[in-house]
C-alpha cells in the first residue's frame, strides 16, 4: 500500500510539474530506465555516444541522430545538449545515475518550445539506442504520455 501510494504521489507531482512548465512556454520529458549493469558501466557507454555524435558533419545521413554536446560530467550526473539539424531547436539533457543492486537511471529533457512532437523523448531515447544499453541485462524502461509528452507514440526511427 506505501508503495502504491509513494508511486501515486511521484507522478502526481511530476504531472504537476509538468502542468507548470507547459504553462510557460516549456516541454519536459522524464523517463526512467533500469539495467542489470554497473552504473559505471552505463555512464561510460552515455558519455561515450554523446562524444561520438558531437560531429556535426555526421548530421547529413545521421536525422536527429547527431548534434548532441557533452556539457558537463560528475561521477553519477551527465548533462549534455542535443540540437536539431533541421530545427535548430535545443533540448538540455539530464541523466541521474543511481547504484544499488542494479542501476537506476532518471533522463529528463527539456526545450523552450512548448509544441513538444516527441522531440525531448527521441533525445534521451536515441542516445539509449545508440549506445546499445536497450541490449543490455535487466533493461527496462518507464515513462508515460502525462510525464513525458509524446512518449505513447514516438517514432524516434525518424528522428
Amino acid at each position: 500500500m506505501d508503495l502504491r501510494f509513494t508511486l501515486i504521489a511521484s507522478a502526481l507531482l511530476l504531472g504537476a510539474t509538468l502542468a507548470i512548465s507547459l504553462a510557460e512556454g516549456t516541454s519536459q520529458c522524464k523517463v526512467k530506465w533500469m539495467f542489470g549493469i554497473s552504473c559505471q558501466d552505463v555512464y561510460v557507454k552515455l558519455v561515450s555516444q554523446i562524444k561520438a555524435w558531437q560531429v556535426r558533419e555526421s548530421c547529413q545521413y545521421a536525422g536527429e541522430r547527431c548534434s548532441y554536446e557533452l556539457v558537463s560530467t560528475s561521477p553519477y550526473l551527465i548533462t549534455a545538449t542535443h540540437t536539431s539539424p533541421s530545427t535548430k531547436e535545443v533540448n538540455d539533457l539530464q541523466f541521474l545515475l543511481e547504484q544499488s543492486t542494479i542501476c537506476k537511471v532518471t533522463g529528463e529533457a527539456a526545450s523552450d518550445f512548448s509544441n513538444d512532437d516527441s522531440t525531448n523523448y527521441c533525445s534521451l531515447q536515441n542516445l539509449m539506442d545508440g549506445s546499445d544499453l536497450i541490449n543490455v541485462e535487466g533493461y527496462k524502461q518507464f515513462s508515460n504520455k502525462w510525464i513525458c509528452p509524446g512518449f505513447d507514440t514516438a517514432n524516434c526511427t525518424l528522428t
